[in-house]
């Protein structure tokens, strides 16, 4: 009988790609809290996969930042790291800047329509206090342009430095930063509807800076 195409395992790529992603998406949401400690066996067994996979993706977490390895000793997560963030939050306000300068000439109506349909999301999370919906609104907001800018090198760094940021965020999440961040939105798509490419880049640059305060120390005072 002829068999299948579709037949046959998961590419080993896509195993990878999958931990990798599983295990990322737990650092940055607080599953797996700083400091943890991370059993290869027991991740592997948790995703339903072999060790192999979940020890490449621990290798290129290690690679962004998200986690810590001691060879022979052990593999924690990364504990939270202000410079770390900030350094990030730097190179996502340039590749976010960058996207908007290369996306908004063939940027469509519908397109636009997507990102205030997405601020209003986010708006509404906001007002209920869900943080989950709250970034994933954001999150869609901003894969607007990134996707519109057809620039496989920008995801790529987007990539490996948003989850940083993300994660300093979520864990210090302020909704009155959060509110403001909304207006910022509502300028980026009055701007791009207006085809103001300096003006959209600048305005979606200082909507990622504007993340300051979620980047502070936090304080030690009684």
């Amino acid at each position: 009988m002829p068999i299948p195409k579709g037949a046959g395992p998961t590419p080993r790529f896509l195993l990878r790609e999958n931990a990798y992603r599983s295990i990322r998406d737990a650092i940055v949401d607080g599953t797996l809290v700083p400091g943890e400690r991370l059993n290869d066996g027991d991740l592997a067994q948790w995703l339903g996969m072999s060790r192999t996979p979940v020890r490449e993706a621990l290798t290129r977490l290690e690679e962004t930042g998200l986690v810590q390895t001691k060879p022979g000793r052990y593999t924690i997560v990364s504990p939270l790291d202000v410079r770390a963030a900030r350094a990030a939050q730097s190179v996502t306000a340039a590749m976010h800047e960058l996207a908007v300068r290369e996306a908004l000439s063939n940027l469509s109506a519908a397109e636009i329509e997507h990102m205030r349909a997405a601020n209003a999301r986010f708006a509404e999370a906001l007002r209920s206090d869900d943080v989950d919906a709250a970034i994933a609104a954001d999150d869609e907001f901003h894969a607007v342009t990134v996707t519109a800018s057809a620039n496989p090198a920008l995801h790529a760094v987007l990539d490996q430095f948003t989850p940083v940021l993300r994660r300093m965020e979520r864990l210090r999440f302020s909704s009155l930063n959060g509110r403001d961040s909304v207006a910022q939105h509502d300028r980026i798509i009055e701007l791009c509807e207006a085809g103001d490419v300096d003006g959209a880049a600048a305005a979606m640059r200082a909507n990622w800076l504007a993340l300051d305060p979620l980047l502070e120390t936090p304080s030690t005072g009684g």
